[in-house]
């Protein structure tokens, strides 16, 4: 069984407060005192199970019945018609079963509240996908520890600082007793973003890598309604950050990685190493058309901002900055005419040596560079109802500030 430990802070009295939790149920038990509770009302589930297990258990009562009688009349070599009728029946009997514990299951996972780090209680309606047309996150999803204790630090208005997981019993599968296991990326990968704000990766006394969501500001823009931003959601969650954590940034319509820096020495020996180039940093991206290359390609293209039509850039040979980035094609993917003119989409690895604003973007699409936009590009291309940039940012490798350790995070392309 799992069991948890979050230390958190209360924001005004500063006093540390411990939270401890389980997974699931302790022996038949939703509630036990001096535990966070789980992240639905208990009388409500009980309800609902009461509800609907009545007439499970007799679905299954029938079923198990049928199976015994198909058992004896194999055993007593009975006529062929028979049994075919009691399969018949008893495939009738599993589906109305399927059908009613995906219904019971569906109206408790309604029951599920997470309190979120920006005082908003959501449920698995408004962030899992289809679920309101029945399509269901794994068996127990909620019910870990990391979840729970989240959650009890957010309702109770406390920051959380250090969380620990460790399993306790006999070994299973994985697991082994007394052993620290991170939270799972099956259940827990479903709703910790959500209810962080940020999708954390790595986090020390120094640095934060997060998993930025296309859609996202990297730091605060201009106007109330672009306060929404990586570093805004940070400093929620580590209000002892510094008041300018970010180091580098990724378009608001990029995905991926991104290092914060909590510490203002972090900030300074992190800035130097991007400024001189010793951070290496791989984008994976998908390009709307069919480009044939092999191997590396090298590209330096001049641009500057388009003060007539801003943040859109534009070719300038002679006021332009110069982007450098190194680039080779991956694979290729079919795809609707509507997708792709000639129906193919090509995945290529870039790997910029310079920091230009919207520098990937532009060497796709210009003529003197790739010459093919990135999917689903609204300032450089084409993007369909509903569609994202298909950039992310995969990979990123720098020497840890604190340590002066070499560290390298990956995080696959969600396309």
């Amino acid at each position: 069984m799992m069991f948890g430990v979050l230390v958190c802070y209360h924001p005004e009295t500063e006093e540390e407060v411990v939270l401890k939790a389980f997974s699931g149920q302790y022996f038949g038990q939703w509630l036990v005192e001096g535990w966070v509770p789980p992240v639905l009302n208990v009388q409500d589930y009980q309800a609902q199970v009461q509800q609907d297990d009545g007439a499970i258990q007799h679905l299954t009562v029938q079923i198990q019945s049928l199976e015994k009688a198909l058992s004896q009349n194999k055993q007593m070599s009975c006529p062929a018609g028979e049994d075919s009728l009691l399969l018949e029946q008893l495939r009738a009997l599993r589906r109305r079963r399927r059908q009613l514990s995906n219904k019971s299951l569906f109206a408790i996972y309604q029951l599920y509240q997470f309190p979120c780090a920006d005082g908003v209680t959501r449920g698995f309606a408004d962030f899992y996908p289809d679920f309101s047309q029945g399509n269901l996150p794994p068996t127990g999803t909620g019910d870990c520890c990391a979840p729970k204790l989240i959650g009890a630090a957010f309702s109770q208005g406390l920051v959380p600082v250090s969380l620990a997981e460790f399993f306790y019993g006999a070994a299973t599968g994985n697991r082994c007793h007394k052993e620290f296991y991170p939270p799972c990326d099956e259940k827990c990968g479903l709703v910790l973003p959500i209810m962080l704000g940020l999708e954390i990766l790595y986090q020390d006394d120094s640095i934060v890598v997060v998993n930025k969501p296309a859609g996202l500001l990297s730091v605060p823009g201009r106007g109330e309604e672009n306060q929404d931003c990586v570093v805004i959601r940070l400093q929620r969650l580590f209000p002892h950050c510094i008041a300018q954590p970010s180091v580098h940034r990724l378009d608001q319509d990029t995905s991926g990685l991104l290092v914060l820096t909590l510490t203002q020495e972090a900030h300074r020996e992190l800035s130097r190493q991007f400024m001189v180039g010793e951070v290496y940093k791989e984008y994976q991206a998908l390009l709307r058309g069919r480009v044939v290359a092999s191997g590396w390609n090298h590209l330096e293209l001049p641009f500057r901002l388009d003060v007539d039509n801003r943040p859109r850039q534009i070719y300038d040979e002679v006021h332009g900055k110069i982007g450098i980035t190194d680039w080779k094609v991956l694979s290729y993917h079919r795809c609707s005419p509507e997708t792709s003119p000639d129906k193919v989409l090509t995945r290529v690895c870039f790997v910029p040596r310079t920091g230009r604003t919207h520098q990937l973007r532009l060497h796709a699409m210009h003529e003197k560079g790739i010459g093919v936009p990135i999917q689903g590009d609204r300032l450089y291309g084409h993007r369909l109802p509903g569609e994202r940039l298909m950039l992310h940012a995969c990979l990123l490798r720098f020497t840890h500030p604190k340590t002066k350790m070499p560290v390298e995070f990956i995080s696959p392309a969600p396309f």
